[in-house]
């Protein structure tokens, strides 16, 4: 992605972050995208981006990562 830096929403959810990043990458519908907090975790589908960044956001901002393939398990 040549943007790095996104606002989005505070109810809006992982999976409808997932899905709009694969739908801007231009993903294959059989293709999975994983999301990740700090490169520590990945968060549940339905978890608000919202709490993800009041629990684990700093200096105004949450990192999120995203990869296709698992990082683990």
């Amino acid at each position: 992605m040549k943007t790095k830096k996104w606002s989005v929403d505070r109810g809006r959810t992982v999976q409808s972050l997932s899905q709009f990043i694969g739908r801007f990458l231009k993903f294959d519908a059989n293709e999975q995208l994983f999301i990740y907090v700090n490169q520590s975790f990945a968060p549940s589908p339905d978890q608000e981006v919202g709490v993800l960044f009041d629990c684990f956001g700093s200096d105004g901002k949450l990192i999120l990562h995203y990869c296709k393939s698992q990082a683990w398990g």
